[in-house]
């Protein structure tokens, strides 16, 4: 959240995820970040390009279950109309050794990704900080959505 912060991200919004639980207990007790509660993936999107085009530098936090249910806020309005919101994505299902949704939702994220035209950064622990840079030259270079796919315990 420091890091996200320091780089001048000053919007959230999401659904929330166990991959990121300590996240969301860091964000939900500081109320001047103004974190905004999401039903789901599709309604946090569009909250988010309400706060982009009100001057803000918005981050979407979300499973990659709700990647796949955004699908459509993505293609017709994020990636159409070049909203750069950062998404900050948990990985379930990644090696395969999830419950049997997740495995196929798994499989399918960095693919899914792709065929939106979403520039991913897969960080490792080590590597959060240069993740987050790259997606940032993304963001704002492209003007377009970027994603952070984190695997369950990258984030501590």
């Amino acid at each position: 959240l420091e890091l996200l912060l320091g780089k001048g991200f000053d919007f959230f919004t999401g659904v929330p995820d166990s991959t990121f639980k300590a996240l969301f207990r860091e964000i939900e007790s500081r109320p001047e970040i103004g974190y905004v509660p999401a039903v789901s993936e599709n309604v946090a999107l569009g909250v988010a390009t309400g706060a982009w085009l009100g001057g803000r530098r918005p981050v979407v936090i979300m499973q990659n279950s709700g990647l796949a249910l955004a699908v459509n806020a993505l293609a017709s309005l994020l990636t159409i109309y070049r909203i750069p919101a950062l998404l900050v994505v948990g990985w379930r299902g990644h090696d395969g050794s999830d419950s049997p949704e997740h495995k196929v939702t798994g499989a399918a994220t960095l693919p899914l990704l792709n065929a939106l035209g979403i520039a991913y950064h897969v960080p490792h622990t080590n590597t959060i900080e240069e993740s987050l840079a790259s997606a940032m030259q993304s963001l704002d270079t492209q003007r377009m959505p970027a994603a952070m796919v984190f695997r369950p315990g990258v984030l501590a």
